[in-house]
């Protein structure tokens, strides 16, 4: 068994380990980097976010194809090759994954792929297909991310049957897919599958798709997805599924007029849960609460002080940005430095089209903590920018404290939302008002112009809005 002695060992190369260890790197410590993966990158860049996006990057081709002979340019109805969909998306991710790892050869970060079992608060034992190493470490950082939730009732030994990993898979376009949850991971897929020509129902047991969004928000959504989707079933949730010669044979129970039906494929898209079970961990101080979380402080510290704990692993919101901005925390303060993870804002978005992306306070949130605020609206219908594409189904609104005029949140949904967003958490982090946001010259015509107009509707003086401020 091999021995090697590190001073910051990383356990997990998702978007929050691999960004830990080349910043550690970057500071001049010494670093080894652990990874089940051949190149780090993590559920991100193998089974999340990236190939996720590629393939919305195609159906919003296809969408706009079918969509120009409004504008008297007509296309014949794409024919698509699954399975050069399928390279395009294998090719995105294995060209980001292997240029992730270049970067660690650069930046002289030890790369093991392997799984790591925790032996103390000072080491881990790494099995891996060159054998067995054994690493002792000054700190660790603890960045394994999560899974898609599974649930027992639901886990049929059948390749109809699909999660998040091989829905990106494209295994093919089925007739008919059911998506059974009705949040983002359910919806960006489903739409996916949906313009690709499956015929997609959405089952959710909540009674509205996207529980987190402000619901203006969602509902502007929700108005294109009835026509894409074949069925959105609400309030509804599923007892029973069934592997059939022709299908999966589904029961429902709720909100539903046809209690059995059967489909194709199906999708269970339920959420995601921690990788907090570590081999090992038993064996160090570090305590888990009990939605699975590893436990930490400001700096991501856990209980065990050697270690430390970041990204999915560490709790919500499970997002990729978020896990790379307490990456930084967590090597500042391996490195001694004053450093807390204390954000104003974490910008969330939703990539189906139209997108849908927030940022600090919610109005929904507004109201159960009883804060009282002005939300400002600005809806796309007023853009120059919006009219030209032919995408007015969007809405931009500030959630503002009244006296201040200081900005607390930003919602938005519109076609390509996602890019503006930044804007905004940059706003909130900086203390920014309404009146700031007014007298910023934005430029014409384009969408990022709603969050300006959307400040000058705050003070009943938008351009292209008549909403005067009530005396």
């Amino acid at each position: 068994m091999a021995h090697q002695s590190t001073q910051v060992a990383v356990l997990g190369a998702g978007p929050g380990g691999y960004a830990a260890a080349f910043y550690a790197a970057d500071l001049g410590m010494q670093v080894t980097l652990i990874d089940e993966e051949p190149n780090p990158g993590g559920v991100c860049l193998y089974r999340g976010c990236i190939p996720s996006k590629a393939l919305l990057h195609v159906a919003k081709v296809i969408d706009e194809a079918r969509h120009a002979s409004a504008w008297g340019v007509s296309f014949t109805e794409p024919k698509i090759e699954v399975e050069k969909l399928r390279a395009f998306k294998q090719g995105v991710v294995d060209k980001l994954t292997s240029g992730v790892g270049q970067v660690a050869k650069l930046r002289k970060v030890t790369f093991i792929q392997g799984r790591g079992t925790l032996t103390g608060a000072r080491s881990m034992k790494i099995t891996g297909a060159s054998g067995e190493t054994e690493l002792d470490f000054e700190h660790c950082i603890l960045a394994t991310g999560s899974s898609p939730t599974r649930i027992p009732s639901f886990a049929l030994d059948s390749p109809r049957m699909m999660d998040s990993t091989s829905a990106l898979d494209v295994p093919d376009i089925p007739k008919s897919l059911l998506v059974i949850g009705g949040g983002y991971i359910g919806l960006e897929l489903g739409s996916v599958y949906a313009t690709l020509g499956s015929k997609v129902s959405v089952v959710e047991m909540t009674p509205g798709l996207l529980p987190g969004a402000d619901r203006d928000l969602v509902n502007v959504l929700q108005k294109r997805l009835e026509k894409l989707f074949t069925a959105i079933m609400l309030n509804t949730k599923v007892v029973k599924v069934a592997d059939e010669k022709k299908g999966i044979r589904v029961t429902f129970e709720g909100d539903v007029a046809e209690k059995e039906q059967l489909f194709d494929r199906v999708l269970v898209a339920v959420g995601r849960r921690p990788n907090s079970k570590i081999p090992g961990l038993e064996s160090t101080q570090v305590k888990v609460d009990a939605k699975g979380f590893i436990e930490t402080d400001g700096q991501r510290r856990t209980a065990e002080p050697t270690i430390f704990a970041i990204g999915d692993v560490a709790g919500e919101p499970m997002l990729a940005h978020k896990a790379s901005h307490e990456a930084r925390v967590a090597v500042e303060a391996i490195a001694g430095h004053k450093s807390v993870f204390e954000p104003q804002a974490i910008p969330a978005v939703v990539f189906t089209d139209p997108e849908i992306a927030w940022c600090g306070l919610t109005e929904a949130q507004a109201k159960v903590d009883g804060i009282e605020v002005e939300v400002p609206k600005f809806p796309w219908g007023a853009s120059g920018r919006a009219i030209t594409v032919d995408r007015v189904d969007g809405l931009t609104k500030l959630v503002v404290e009244p006296k201040s005029g200081r900005i607390l949140g930003v919602g938005m949904v519109g076609a390509g939302c996602g890019e503006l967003i930044a804007e905004a958490v940059l706003a909130i982090e900086m203390g920014a008002t309404a009146e700031d946001l007014r007298l910023t010259i934005h430029p014409h015509p384009t969408l990022s112009e709603t969050l300006m107009e959307s400040a000058e509707v705050f003070f009943g003086q938008s351009t292209h809005v008549f909403k005067p401020k009530r005396k």
